[in-house]
């Protein structure tokens, strides 16, 4: 079962994001940004298959962890779906990532654009 790793500061979007993820069959490991620093600790540790990575954190900015996970010898190659209540699609892709999703969004599109980057390697 593909390992997800949710990296969002929204407690009930992270909730929900956990059980709809959960119910698919997928393992996810959560980040909520308190615990300022660890993140790329827990990436180390967990070695997710996708990282679902919002733009917009209270404490760090999402483009700035893509741009560190990028130039980190152990953890570009990951993929990295980013997601956004505003349309940074082409800042997104053009960053790395592998994928980005508007919010809000349909729990079908973000299976389905998981699915895609697991077998395409990018949404496309």
């Amino acid at each position: 079962m593909p390992n997800i790793f949710l990296v969002e500061d929204d407690e009930t979007m992270l909730n929900l994001l956990h059980t709809l993820l959960s119910i698919e069959g997928f393992q996810v490991d959560i980040y909520n940004g308190k615990e300022q620093g660890q993140l790329f600790e827990s990436l180390y540790r967990v070695k997710p298959e996708i990282l679902i990575l919002d733009v917009h954190l209270r404490s760090q900015s999402g483009m700035e962890i893509l741009k560190e996970i990028r130039q980190d010898p152990q953890l570009k190659g990951m993929r990295v779906l980013m997601t956004s209540g505003m349309d940074l699609r082409n800042q997104c892709l053009s960053a790395g990532a592998d994928g980005f999703l508007m919010k809000p969004y349909m729990p079908d599109d973000l299976i389905q654009s998981i699915r895609s980057i697991l077998t395409n390697g990018s949404t496309g």
